[in-house]
C-alpha cells in the first residue's frame, strides 16, 4: 500500500534484513537432509551446479587467483574483477600492499592513482588460465563498456561464467554522445552463462532477463564499502529488491520456460541475513565484506568498493574489516566468532531445516513477518556488552 508523502506524491514502504524475521515451519527437517545446491545457466548454454549457493564479490580486496581457487574448491564461485589491479599490474600483490598500508586520509587518493594504470588485455587471459588450472569454476566481471571485448577474451581463455556489472545496469541506456551497449548481442555471442547487474526493480529486471542472460545481480548500494546510497541517494532495501526481482523471475519462467537465477548482491553480514535473502527469493548470494575477512583474501583485512577509484565521484571507501579466520571457517566452520559471520553454509542449512525447507526452492516460500524489533528483543545484556557496558 503506498503512503502519501506530501501533495500528490506517493511512496512505497520497503524492507531490509533487519526489519523482517522468518517463521518456523510446522515440521522440521534433519540438517543432513537439506540440499543447498543451486544451478546457474539457461537452455542453450552450459550450466553449472554449485554445491553451495555463494559467490564472492568481484572486488580487489576480496578475490585474486589464489582466493578463487580456495573458494571454488569449497563449492562456491569467486568472481575476479577484470577492471582491477589483477589486470593492470603484472605483480598485483605489491600494489595491493600499497592500498593496505595507506592511511585512512590518503586511501581513496592512493586507490584513484593506482587505478589510472591502463588495463592490459594479455593479463585477462593469464588470470583466467591461472584460475582454470586449479580445477575450479572460473568467473570474471567487467563493466558494461568493456564487456563485449573482455567477454570474448575471457571466453577464449576458458572462462566459465561472465559477469557484466555496474552500480545500475539497464537495457535502456540513453545518451546523446555514447552508443548503448547491446546486452542481447553479448549474451547471444558468448556461449557461457552471462550474469548482469545490478538492478532492484521488477520491470528493469524483467527487461534484463529478455537479453538472454543466465542471472541477475540484485542490489544497489547495500555493500559495507559502498557509499552509493549516501552519495547519490539511490537504492532499495535488499528484502524488497529481492522479492520484486524474484517475482520477475517467476513470471518470466511461466512465460518462456527459461529460469533466470536471482543473486542477491551485498548487504549481508551474518548468516541470518543470508537466510533472509533466500527466503525473499534468491537463488544464490554474492558477498564481499564477510569474505574479505578471510586469511586468503588479498586485501589482508581491508575492503573497498569497485567505484572507489572513480576519478570524479568516488562512491566507496576503504574499510578495515579485519581477519577473522580461513575461508573454510567462514563458509563451513568451525566458527571462531559468535557474531554470525562464520559457518555461513551451516547457518543456512540449519535455518532451512528449522523452517521445514528441504531445498532452496522451498526456502523461497517460507513465511516472512515484519519484525523490526526481532534482533533486540530480550537482548539487553548482549547490547550492553557490545558497547563495553556489560563488563
Amino acid at each position: 500500500m503506498p503512503f502519501f508523502i506530501g501533495r500528490d506524491r506517493e511512496a512505497r514502504r520497503t524492507y531490509g534484513f533487519d526489519e523482517i524475521a522468518l517463521v518456523p515451519g510446522e515440521s522440521t527437517i534433519d540438517i543432513d537432509d537439506v540440499d543447498v545446491m543451486t544451478r546457474i545457466g539457461v537452455e542453450g548454454k552450459k550450466s553449472y551446479e554449485l554445491s553451495i549457493p555463494f559467490f564472492a564479490s568481484a572486488m580487489d580486496g576480496v578475490v585474486d587467483v589464489k582466493f578463487a581457487a580456495a573458494f571454488g574448491k569449497l563449492g562456491g564461485v569467486a568472481v575476479l574483477n577484470l577492471d582491477g589491479v589483477q589486470t593492470r599490474y603484472e605483480n598485483p600483490e605489491e600494489i595491493l600492499q600499497k592500498i593496505v598500508a595507506a592511511t585512512p586520509e590518503k586511501a581513496t587518493e592512493i586507490i584513484q592513482g593506482i587505478y589510472k594504470e591502463p588495463i592490459k588485455e594479455k593479463l585477462i587471459a593469464q588470470r583466467v588460465e591461472a584460475i582454470k588450472k586449479t580445477g575450479v569454476i572460473c568467473s570474471v566481471s567487467t563493466i558494461p563498456s568493456t564487456a563485449s571485448r573482455f567477454g570474448t577474451i575471457a571466453e577464449e581463455a576458458g572462462c566459465d561464467i561472465f559477469v557484466i556489472q555496474s552500480t545500475v545496469t539497464s537495457v535502456r541506456f540513453l545518451s546523446s554522445t555514447k552508443e548503448a551497449l547491446d546486452l542481447k548481442k553479448i549474451c547471444h555471442d558468448l556461449k557461457i552463462p552471462v550474469l548482469i547487474g545490478n538492478t532492484v526493480s521488477y520491470r528493469a529486471c524483467l527487461e534484463l532477463m529478455e537479453t538472454g542472460c543466465s542471472g541477475i545481480l540484485v542490489g544497489v548500494g547495500p555493500g559495507s564499502a559502498c557509499t552509493t546510497r549516501g552519495v547519490l541517494g539511490i537504492g532499495v532495501p535488499q528484502v524488497t529488491a529481492t522479492v520484486d526481482c524474484a517475482a520477475a523471475r517467476d513470471n518470466y519462467y511461466k512465460k518462456t520456460g527459461h529460469y533466470i537465477s536471482i543473486i542477491t548482491d551485498g548487504g549481508m553480514s551474518t548468516g541470518g541475513d543470508i537466510c533472509k535473502a533466500f527466503a525473499s527469493g534468491a537463488d544464490a548470494v554474492m558477498i564481499g565484506s564477510a569474505f574479505a575477512r578471510a586469511h586468503e583474501s588479498p586485501g589482508k583485512g581491508f575492503h573497498w568498493g569497485m567505484a572507489t577509484s572513480h576519478k570524479n565521484l568516488p562512491r566507496g571507501t576503504r574499510i578495515k574489516v579485519g581477519v577473522s579466520g580461513t575461508i573454510e571457517e567462514i563458509l563451513l566452520g568451525p566458527a571462531r566468532v559468535d557474531d554470525g559471520s562464520h559457518n555461513l553454509v551451516s547457518a543456512l542449512k540449519t535455518s532451512m531445516g528449522t523452517l521445514g525447507a528441504r531445498n532452496i526452492k522451498e526456502m523461497q516460500n517460507v513465511e516472512i513477518i515484519i519484525a523490526p524489533s526481532i534482533k533486540h528483543e530480550g537482548k539487553v545484556l548482549q547490547k550492553a556488552q557490545s558497547v563495553g557496558m556489560g563488563k
